[in-house]
């Protein structure tokens, strides 16, 4: 889990620059002591909000005992007009670990910067592809298939 995060948090340093402090290496060391991490679409059994390093770094742990990622993609960065808020997407994979059904999520992070730490960092991603992951296709896309009438 540590390399894997380690991967996330090298993507997310390269992405960031000179917005985070150098002497925070880790994900969870990039965060303020308060700050905020948000899932806007986590679905139902998963947090919305995390408050707190520790908080956070509890999330991590728990994520990784459900999925394993394999790798990051290259952040694409968007910068905005206020120089402490930055756009980055990129994809994540991996493979459910319960399941070994395939993890293949894009993400859009709205991340605000303040004093070289992540006060803020909203996360925009499927849950449909996190379900997959976790609990197997087939559940899921028995409950997801939306059949159209083009009647």
């Amino acid at each position: 889990m540590t390399e894997n995060i380690q991967s996330f948090s090298s993507m997310l340093c390269d992405a960031l620059g000179a917005r985070i402090d150098l002497d925070a290496t880790g994900f969870v060391e990039m965060m303020a002591d308060d700050g905020v991490m948000e899932f806007p679409y986590a679905p139902a059994g998963m947090p919305a909000r995390l408050e707190g390093r520790a908080a956070i770094a509890a999330h991590l742990e728990r994520i990784g005992g459900m999925i394993a990622f394999d790798r990051m993609g290259t952040a694409v960065v968007h910068p905005s007009t206020d120089p402490n808020l930055v756009v980055i997407e990129f994809e994540g994979f991996g493979r459910g670990v319960a399941t070994g059904e395939p993890y293949n999520q894009r993400y859009i992070s709205v991340i605000r910067t303040v004093g070289g730490r992540i006060t803020q960092y909203r996360d925009y991603w499927n849950p449909l592809v996190v379900l997959r992951a976790v609990k197997g296709s087939a559940p899921v896309d028995a409950f997801a298939t939306v059949e159209v009438d083009h009647g």
